[in-house]
Parts: structure tokens; C-alpha cells; sequence
């Protein structure tokens, strides 16, 4: 049993998926002193969800990709360590994370629904924010990654959104952000689809382009609705909090 047990974690990589569990255990204890325990849990899963999604997606292209790592009130990443042969697998990918992120809060809605638990609740909209957030049509946000399978130079229509963003609730994330996309908004400036490296990668068919601005608009609509109609169910309870 014990060399079976051995064989077992030398297989999954015991390294990463500690590096996995201690950054996502971290992370739960870091929310829940901020928002409870059942809320810090709930939320590292529908983030693990997320970021699942987008591992799936990497090893159904073929792509050698690390397990996700966890931040505190910064988030999760998977590493990449090959990166998309194309515009369409990077869409591929980072469609996945928002699309499995969004099932996850769905969910955590029906069932809310279901048991009358506004904490639950409170976890749907926090999963619906998070996955309309990533959905920014700018690198490095997923919906960077989606919307580029159309033309880099859609990055720029992320711009005035981080601004408002700013504008509407500082945060120290947004500006670290800003400073990931400058780097990528400058390589959009001086995008010319003419060069033989940029016709090889983002060459894709119409078709394609049309299905992935199709199905990035369809969750980035339903996304906003869930995420609005989330939050005014949750009025009256923030109203008897006070």
C-alpha cells in the first residue's frame, strides 16, 4: 500500500499539486478572515473551476501547462509552459476559464435558489463579477486572449473600460493590470497582419473569427445580465445589514 501510495503523488507531480494546495489553502485563510469561512471556501472552488477550465482546454490542444497557482486579492494563473501555435488555441483556452467559471456560479445561483441561502447567493454574484471582469477585451485578461483571434488591435477598446473601472473603485489589482497590458497595447500599436510571423498566427478563417466574437458576446451579455440581476437580489439583504 505504501509503495502504491508513493507511485500515486510521484505520478501527479507531488511538487506541483503541493504548490496547488498550499497557495489555494493560503488563499482560503486569507479570505476567510475578511468574509467567513464558508465564503473563502466557496470561492477558491469557483476559482479553482475557473482556472480548471482553462487547464483542460490547454491539454486538450496539447499544450504542456503547470496546475493553477493562487494569489490572495490577486487571483490565479495557469502556467503555460507552451505556449498556442495560433490565435484560435489561445482563444480556445481562454474562453474555457470564463465559460467553466460561469457553470460554477450558476451553480452556486440554483442552489441558492433552491436552500433560500444568501450566502450562496453572495457567492453566485462574486463568481459572476469575476468571470465578467476576466472578460476585458485586453491582454492579459481572458477576454484579451478571446477577442485577439479578431485583431490584437480590439485591445484598445479595453482601455476606456480599465479606466472607468479605476474611476469607479481604485484598486492596487486594476493598476497592476495596466501596467501588464501596456507592454501588449504597444505590440497592438505596431500589429501589422501583413508579416509573414503575424499571417502565420493569426491567419484564421472568417468563419472562426465570426463563431469566437459569437460566443465572446454571448457570455460577456449574459455574464452582465446574471451578474446585475444578482446583485439587486442581493439589495435587501445588504439594506438589513446596515
Amino acid at each position: 500500500m505504501t509503495k502504491l501510495l508513493i507511485l500515486l503523488l510521484s505520478g501527479l507531480k507531488l511538487g506541483k499539486v503541493l504548490t496547488t494546495t498550499g497557495t489555494m489553502l493560503l488563499s482560503i485563510v486569507v479570505y476567510a478572515v475578511f468574509y467567513g469561512w464558508p465564503f473563502a471556501v466557496g470561492f477558491m472552488l469557483l476559482l479553482f473551476v475557473h482556472e480548471s477550465g482553462h487547464y483542460v482546454a490547454a491539454r486538450q490542444r496539447g499544450l504542456d501547462v503547470g496546475l493553477p497557482t493562487f494569489v490572495p486579492f490577486v487571483g490565479a494563473w495557469i502556467q503555460l509552459k507552451e505556449m498556442p501555435h495560433d490565435a484560435e488555441t489561445e482563444a480556445y483556452i481562454g474562453l474555457a476559464g470564463p465559460f467553466a467559471g460561469t457553470l460554477g456560479a450558476l451553480a452556486c445561483y440554483f442552489l441558492a435558489r433552491h436552500l433560500d441561502s444568501n450566502w450562496l447567493l453572495a457567492l453566485s454574484y462574486a463568481g459572476f463579477f469575476l468571470n465578467l471582469f476576466n472578460m476585458i477585451p485586453l491582454s492579459p485578461f481572458d477576454g484579451g486572449r478571446i477577442t485577439a483571434v479578431l485583431s490584437p488591435r480590439i485591445w484598445f477598446a479595453g482601455v476606456p473600460v480599465l479606466i472607468a473601472l479605476f474611476a469607479w473603485h481604485p484598486s492596487p489589482l486594476l493598476i497592476m493590470m495596466a501596467i501588464l497590458a501596456f507592454p501588449q497595447l504597444k505590440r497592438a500599436w505596431h500589429y501589422d497582419p501583413t508579416s509573414a510571423e503575424n499571417a502565420q498566427y493569426y491567419g484564421i478563417a472568417p468563419s472562426v473569427k465570426l463563431s469566437y466574437a459569437f460566443y465572446y458576446l454571448a457570455l460577456l451579455a449574459f455574464l452582465a445580465m446574471m451578474t446585475f440581476g444578482v446583485h439587486e437580489m442581493l439589495g435587501p439583504m445588504r439594506e438589513g445589514m446596515r
